[in-house]
């Protein structure tokens, strides 16, 4: 039996999908329900609030619809033409779901556009799941195209997914939008873009999408006669440009994208160049370090995964405390990939690590929450950040990309700087191939490491990447950037580190948005919320003149507002603070690291 889908986007001025499901046969009791979170989002969003209007059909009569919890519903037919005659009948479900979520994990429709995640729109059929699923388009605006990963079946407008799994990990981009194609490994890519400014460069970034493609299919893959395929038919990235935004959520053969508008590159810019590293803005270089880091996810999460997605719970938290990993080790390989593909040249490349060091320096927290912990509490805080967050939590981005690096130069500097012989690289590999496609377990990533760091040494290193993941220590990174050629450099920090506090200028003046635990903010009494209206008697409106009148070089008052009550404090003098950054020594030690010439 085949789930079949329709999805109505005729109601954009209300924002609504209205859907409708259709059995060919069905018991006279269903199941059905929807998932609470999205693969890759790891927070309960509780999808179902924007479902209504749920009702039912039994070959034209109506039936009962009963909801059993937040996301369950079941059609009830109590009372059936034949309740003796075990015959199967055409089941009818439809319901609406609001959209008007920006971001890339939910749903959206307006009179511009439409976009949606299988997890927002279909209802699961329990006991069908492994069944064949089929969706139709309808409704779309005059001149409105389709653009999804999802297989086409055999008219326009309909798709075709083995089964619930499937279906929901295909996005959909609908409306107008620009569309190019390349070849990557083999196989068609595909880069849809909307909501791009008239300058935009299209084809440049399209350009520089194929060439991180390249490099990480030859990663994955390797090349000439003995290079496979990558695990998927087809290829689409879904990019939305907006005022201000980022974001990504990797699927099995898509990726949908957000980025600021003023991110992509320009026609018109001086020096712009499609091949090498050329000139790029940092917010071109922030958008194709999402690119690049959505892509690896192919591999690294959406088939190497943690055993507790294998399968998905889409009804409940799926804990892991491999996120770290997942994350983590992604984001180290994110620029990379940007340096290997020729996108970006070695300073630019120091220069990135530098600002991930910092934002890990820069956080009280590592020295509370372990990698371990911060990816099991994903789903209670890192997707829910607040004031304290800074001074309770780590990063498994951040900080897992550093455990990454530190691991790779670890594993390079064992036998020399070889790449053929030791390094991150082979163990990942090694690990595409250990795994099938399939889930690990840290135990298998320790015995991977173990193998590649050899028998006198492996214990060692083992013990050593398990107090990084589990422990609270800062990283020995100075000592192994040092044996590649890296100096570790620390330089004056700006007013706010040197102060603990995280500011904000607005065009009133300046907002306290955290304090920093141990901090010259926290021992004034600061707190989060705070404005900073007067220092020494003068009034402040920047954050320059708070370094002009002498803040951290010595005590002096501070007049603050909290909920619109004036305090006064004492903000201290507070020692010279420093900041890191990494300055290239040896560029030929950095061969085999860097994997470029």
């Amino acid at each position: 039996m085949v789930v079949r889908y329709s999805v109505d986007a005729t109601d954009t001025a209300a924002h609504q999908f209205h859907v409708t499901l259709e059995l060919d046969a069905a018991p006279p009791t269903q199941r059905l329900s929807l998932p609470v979170w999205i693969p890759g989002s790891y927070l309960v969003r509780e999808f179902a609030r924007h479902v209504s209007g749920l009702q039912a059909w039994r070959g034209g009569r109506s039936v009962a619809v009963v909801q059993l919890d937040k996301c369950t519903w079941e059609v009830q037919d109590l009372q059936p033409e034949s309740p003796e005659d075990p015959t199967l009948e055409p089941l009818r479900v439809s319901w609406s779901v609001y959209a008007l979520d920006a971001s890339v994990r939910t749903a959206w429709l307006d009179s511009e556009r439409g976009f949606f995640n299988g997890t927002s729109l279909f209802l699961a059929c329990e006991g069908l799941e492994d069944r064949t699923h089929r969706v139709h388009l309808t409704g779309l605006p005059e001149g409105w195209e389709i653009a999804t990963a999802m297989t086409t079946a055999d008219a326009p407008a309909r798709f075709v997914a083995a089964n619930y799994d499937e279906l929901i990990d295909h996005p959909f981009e609908l409306g107008t939008f620009w569309r190019g194609h390349f070849e990557a490994g083999g196989r068609p890519h595909e880069l849809v873009i909307s909501g791009a400014w008239p300058l935009a460069d299209h084809e440049r970034l399209l350009a520089q999408t194929q060439q991180i493609c390249a490099t990480q299919i030859r990663f994955w893959h390797g090349e000439g006669e003995g290079a496979s395929l990558p695990p998927f038919e087809r290829y689409v990235f879904l990019l939305r440009l907006v005022h201000e935004g980022y974001g990504g959520l990797e699927h099995r053969a898509s990726t949908a994208l957000i980025a600021s508008r003023a991110d992509m590159p320009r026609r018109d810019e001086v020096g712009a160049s499609i091949q090498g590293p050329g000139a790029l803005s940092d917010g071109h270089l922030t958008l194709l370090g999402l690119i690049s880091h959505e892509y690896f996810h192919t591999w690294n999460v959406k088939r190497i995964r943690p055993p507790e997605f294998a399968p998905y719970d889409l009804g409940r938290e799926n804990y892991t405390e491999l996120l770290w990993f997942f994350e983590g080790f992604t984001s180290y390989y994110d620029d990379l990939m940007l340096l290997r593909a020729g996108l970006i040249d070695v300073p630019r490349y120091l220069g990135l690590v530098s600002k991930t060091i910092r934002q890990v320096l820069d956080t009280p927290g590592r020295k509370v929450q372990s990698l371990a912990q911060s990816s099991f509490d994903a789903w209670v805080k890192y997707y829910r950040p607040d004031e304290n967050t800074v001074n309770a939590t780590v990063s498994y981005y951040t900080k897992g990309a550093l455990v990454a690096l530190a691991l790779d130069l670890r594993l390079r500097g064992l036998r020399g700087s070889s790449a053929s012989e030791s390094s991150l690289d082979r163990v990942m590999q090694a690990l595409w191939q250990r795994s099938q496609s399939g889930p690990i377990t840290e135990a298998i990533l320790l015995a991977l490491v173990a193998e590649h760091a050899g028998a006198e040494r492996s214990a060692e290193v083992c013990a050593e990447l398990l107090s990084w993941v589990h422990g609270t220590e800062d990283l020995p990174l100075p000592d192994l950037l040092q044996a590649v050629g890296v100096a570790w450099q620390e330089d004056t920090a700006l007013l706010p580190q040197r102060l603990g506090l995280r500011l904000q200028e607005t065009p009133t003046g300046i907002k306290v948005q955290a304090v920093l635990r141990g901090g010259a903010g926290e021992a004034a009494g600061l707190s989060a919320g705070d404005e900073w209206l007067a220092l020494d008697g003068w009034r402040l409106l920047k954050l320059v003149e708070a370094a002009q009148l002498g803040a951290a070089e010595r005590a002096l008052p501070l007049l603050v507002a909290r909920d619109r009550r004036l305090l006064s404090l004492t903000l201290p003098a507070t020692p010279k603070a420093t900041t890191v950054s990494l300055k290239l020594l040896d560029a030929s030690l950095l061969t085999a690291w860097l994997g470029v010439a």
